[in-house]
């Protein structure tokens, strides 16, 4: 049975960075990747956007060339799954039957797509945008002509998705069943922005809207029936409606947690040795009032993984990192730092119809976060506001003449 000092499961950017990090902080033994993805560890947030578009080829979005890790003697076991841990032995078993131990393992693996479930949802043309082979399915079928497309679930991916499918020139309904898009993530002055913006690029937007049935023809998508009996004629259809944690073998193990592990603030699971990080990590965060949550973003992963680095170097550091996260969509950036969930106010600075503006959220009074649009000195000044959880009077916040840098926090 082969042995490894660190085997990490998964190989996205949490992955990646804490075989990189264990590097950096002096780590000399043996490491190994395992990953269900049979590519070099990439970027995931480029799959809905340049790289669907066609704007970056893969090793543009490789997080690092693969000589890289042959160079730092970091082991890459792909298109391989975990099936089964045993945390008193510290074994895994995969999917090819294999076995291997380990002394510390890094648990990194993600989510998977959660699945539509309706009639015809395993029709062919229905696509999900998660991995490299997702897009690239995707991408086939638009080369091939397919030009009418429904997405489901008006989130990030969705609404990046359409972004990108409208600059292809494609015909786009986009289905949800909250009242307002982004409603996970964002509040209404942002929403209603979003959507206006669509709609003015042509999207078909439909909210408070349910998917019935997918109607197929010779096996393939033909149209989505809604649950108002409405009939929308396509060629594929994306699924954009969130994930599920990919956490099933240490669950099975014993691991505490249910939508996802649960970790504590230096990312340990309950299981000795064993790890988590990144959107499967359940966590209290501190930037959300300590409330115990998941956290889908680059940035989480990247930071819970150096955590757990230090850690296993013996420099223990409590994760207390700023949430950030971005979407590009036509010629709009939006960047977010913070966590916005439980805010009771909002402020607007500058004017949405300039898109230029940003969204101020409070929470009795102190700033928890910001949604920056193409206003990136807001992006940068607002993240000391959240971390100093800053009281700023609401009418000189509104005024986006002054700099949030200048202002004077109560």
């Amino acid at each position: 049975m082969d042995h490894y000092d660190v085997v990490i499961v998964g190989s996205g950017h949490g992955a990646a960075q804490a075989a990189i990090a264990l590097r950096q902080n002096g780590h000399e033994d043996s490491i190994l990747m395992v990953s269900r993805d049979r590519n070099p560890p990439y970027e995931r947030p480029p799959l809905s956007k340049e790289y669907l578009a066609g704007d970056k080829p893969f090793d543009r979005i490789m997080i690092r060339p693969e000589k890289f890790w042959v160079d730092k003697n970091i082991g890459l076991r792909l298109g391989c799954n975990v099936n089964a841990v045993d945390p008193i032995g510290h074994e895994l078993t995969l999917s090819d039957e294999s076995r291997l131990s380990y002394r510390r393992l890094i648990w990194a693996g993600g989510g998977d797509p959660r699945r539509l479930a309706c009639p015809g949802s395993d029709l062919g043309g229905v696509h999900y945008v998660r991995s490299k082979r997702d897009v690239d399915s995707l991408r086939e079928e638009l080369a091939a002509g397919a030009k009418r497309a429904v997405i489901i679930g008006a989130g990030y991916i969705g609404l990046e998705a359409a972004a990108v499918l409208r600059k292809l020139d494609c015909e786009v309904t986009v289905i949800e069943m909250q009242d307002r898009v982004l409603a996970r993530v964002a509040g209404p002055d942002l929403s209603d922005f979003y959507a206006d913006q669509h709609r003015a690029h042509g999207v078909d937007l439909r909210l408070s809207t349910g998917v019935e049935k997918i109607e197929g023809r010779d096996g393939r998508v033909a149209a989505v029936v809604t649950d108002a009996s409405e009939t929308i004629a396509c060629d594929i259809v994306i699924v954009g409606i969130g994930i599920v944690p990919s956490v099933g073998p240490l669950i099975a193990a014993g691991a505490a947690g249910t939508n996802g592990v649960d970790v504590d603030s230096f990312c340990r699971t309950t299981l000795d040795d064993i790890y988590a990080i990144g959107d499967c990590a359940v966590h209290a965060n501190p930037y959300a009032d300590n409330a115990v949550i998941r956290l889908e973003s680059v940035q989480n992963a990247n930071d819970m993984a150096t955590c757990v680095a230090k850690a296993i170097m013996g420099d223990k550091q409590a994760y207390d990192a700023v949430p950030w996260f971005w979407s590009n969509q036509y010629d709009l950036k939006l960047q977010t730092v913070g966590i916005s969930s439980g805010y009771d106010a909002t402020v607007v600075r500058g004017d949405p119809a300039e898109t230029k503006f940003s969204v101020v959220y409070l929470k009795e009074g102190r700033i928890i976060a910001l949604d920056c649009v193409n206003a990136v000195k807001d992006y940068v000044q607002g993240r000391k506001l959240v971390m100093d959880k800053a009281v700023i009077d609401p009418a000189l916040l509104a005024n986006s003449e002054i700099q949030l840098k200048e202002m004077d926090a109560a």
